[in-house]
């Protein structure tokens, strides 16, 4: 059951928080997306530590995580942060993250994410969703942990993606739910039906 609960309640936070932003843009507010190299937007009468959160997230994807700057990935994570991965397995801690966050340079050295056209959160800025795309090119042989190597197809990738983050009153991620299809990431990648 607490298993059923760790999937259950960000799928179930994520439909909440669309169906909010939905909302607030009938209601005229906006949730504004963000790109790399643009100043941070923010909406009209949203929070500051919801602003503050946001424009974390988005100096962690559009620079620490896309240039590797994990020296700075405490800025955005707390020491013993929680990451629930797509395929079910999850981390504690940083060097774990780490070292789960490295791998995607390992075939395609020019991995990035550069754009977030959905990002919001609720009110008291303890949780924040923001989707995006995970961008690269299949370049370098792909190791898996098994041993099992893939040879790089050189085809270019662009993956839908989703992060749900529950952030403490310091300003930095406990707990992160990472979302994208593995096997439609494998098809991009040439090697998946």
């Amino acid at each position: 059951m607490k298993t059923a609960k760790r999937i259950v309640l960000p799928v179930l936070f994520a439909v909440m928080a669309v169906t909010a932003a939905h909302a607030a843009e009938v209601a005229g507010e906006k949730w504004p997306a963000s790109k790399v190299g643009d100043a941070t937007p923010n909406a009209e009468g949203m929070p500051a530590a919801l602003a503050k959160n946001l424009a974390t997230f988005d100096d962690l994807d559009f620079r620490v995580y896309t240039k590797q700057a994990w020296d700075d990935l405490h800025l955005s994570h707390a020491e013993n942060i929680v990451v629930h991965y797509p395929d079910g397995h999850t981390t504690t801690g940083l060097p774990d993250h780490i070292k789960e966050l490295d791998f995607m340079w390992t075939f395609a050295p020019d991995n990035r994410i550069i754009e977030h056209p959905v990002r919001f959160g609720t009110a008291d800025a303890e949780w924040t969703a923001v989707g995006g795309f995970i961008e690269g090119t299949f370049t370098r042989p792909m190791v898996l942990a098994d041993g099992t190597v893939i040879q790089p197809t050189g085809k270019k990738y662009r993956l839908p993606m989703a992060t749900l983050g529950r952030w403490n009153k310091q300003g930095q991620m406990v707990e992160e739910f990472l979302y994208w299809d593995n096997a439609a990431f494998m098809k991009q990648l040439g090697v998946g039906n």
